[in-house]
C-alpha cells in the first residue's frame, strides 16, 4: 500500500494533529541549536507570534493527551505558549512583552521583521 493510500484512511482529525506535531517539533529542533538557556522561550515565542488560536488550541489538545511524540522541548515551551482561550498580549514574545523589546534592542520595537525567525540572546 502506498503512503499517499495510507495517509487517506487516517481520521482528519489525526492528520491535523500529526502535522501540528510535526510542526511544533521542527521548531524544536531549530531551536536546540541554540543556547539551551534560550531554547524553550524561542519555541513558546514562536508559536506565539506565528500560530493562530486554533493551532495552539490543537497543541493544547495533544499536550492535554499525554503529547505522545513531541519533542520535550516542546513540551518544556508549552508553560510559556498563550493558550487560545487566553487574553491577547498574554504569554512570551507577545503583548506589552513584545511592544518593549527584547533585551539588547531588538525585536520589532527595534523594528526588526516579525516574519524572521526570533532567536532570543543568551543569557548565560
Amino acid at each position: 500500500m502506498s503512503l499517499e493510500a495510507m495517509s487517506h484512511e487516517k481520521d482528519p482529525h489525526q492528520l491535523v494533529m500529526d502535522k501540528i506535531v510535526r510542526m511544533a517539533n521542527q521548531i524544536a529542533t531549530f531551536f536546540l541549536s541554540q543556547p539551551e538557556d534560550i531554547r524553550a522561550e524561542g519555541v513558546a515565542t514562536h508559536i506565539n507570534k506565528f500560530w493562530e488560536p486554533r493551532m495552539r488550541r490543537h497543541l493544547f489538545e495533544h499536550l492535554e493527551r499525554g503529547g505522545e511524540g513531541l519533542l520535550p522541548l516542546v513540551i518544556e515551551a508549552s508553560t510559556m505558549i498563550r493558550r487560545p482561550e487566553a487574553k491577547v498580549g498574554s504569554g512570551v514574545g507577545v503583548g506589552a512583552d513584545a511592544a518593549q523589546g527584547a533585551p539588547g534592542g531588538k525585536g520589532p520595537a527595534a523594528g526588526e521583521s516579525l516574519s524572521e525567525p526570533n532567536i532570543p540572546e543568551s543569557t548565560g
